[in-house]
């Protein structure tokens, strides 16, 4: 009897772990799909944003915009033919607000534009469209980037992929943007076996090295097995308040 009491006892033992590892499965999963749908709701979420403040950009561009111009034009035209003299600095003053306000809306606008831009979707769209040699992308960054990091990625990326397309005979090109605790990383690698003799020395990649350095980053270049440009730019805490 006893040794029946074990072995029953060793099954019921057995059934209860393999019923925990179950549940812990179960809860594994579960988990992961809850975070799987929580990050599809925040990419919706922005992708939303995003078009809200396209359409907002777009609706201030064609409605206000026009407005103040015409308005700006028929200041102008009221101050050419305006023969009362005490009448001309209030026109002119007019004039003169007239025209700030459209500044300020030219730059609202173009805030909104930039804001709305998503790195990843650019940069995808830039390695899709280029056809000189295979390329892959592994992009590791979160939903929100700043927008002078958007920028200066962006602006690089274009670079790198056209100097490729005119100075080298690579056969492939990798693209790595990634986000690491205290810096944004940028590494674009060919394997191409041509360099030109100003590699590192062109007018391009001297507009990389100013765009980096006003972001107090590191740009480095390296031609060893193809050609590669490696870049860090560390954490604004400020700008990553305003995200």
């Amino acid at each position: 009897m006893l040794e029946k009491h074990t072995s029953d006892y060793d099954q019921l033992k057995e059934q209860y772990i393999h019923t925990i590892d179950d549940q812990t499965e179960k809860n594994m999963l579960l988990s992961q799909k809850h975070e799987a749908l929580l990050q599809k709701q925040d990419s919706e979420i922005y992708a939303a944003t995003l078009q809200e403040r396209n359409r907002i950009a777009r609706e201030i561009h064609d409605n206000v915009g026009h407005m103040l111009s015409r308005a700006i034009l028929l200041s102008g035209a009221i101050r050419t033919v305006n023969k009362e003299e005490s009448l001309q600095e209030p026109l002119r003053q007019l004039t003169d607000t007239l025209s700030l306000a459209m500044d300020n809306i030219r730059t609202s606008v173009h805030d909104l534009h930039d804001d709305s831009v998503n790195l990843k979707e650019v940069t995808e769209e830039l390695t899709s469209s280029f056809t000189f040699c295979p390329i892959t992308l592994e992009y590791d960054m979160p939903i929100t980037v700043p927008r002078t990091i958007k920028y200066a990625f962006l602006s690089i990326t274009k670079e790198a992929l056209s100097n490729i397309i005119k100075h080298s005979n690579a056969t492939a090109v990798s693209i790595l943007m990634r986000e690491h605790p205290a810096l944004w990383q940028l590494v674009i690698q060919d394997n191409g076996t041509l360099q030109s003799p100003s590699a590192t020395e062109g007018i391009g990649l001297e507009n990389m090295k100013e765009r980096i350095r006003k972001l107090n980053g590191t740009i480095t270049f390296s031609c060893e097995n193809g050609f590669s440009i490696f870049i860090a730019i560390p954490k604004n805490k400020k700008e990553e308040s305003d995200l």
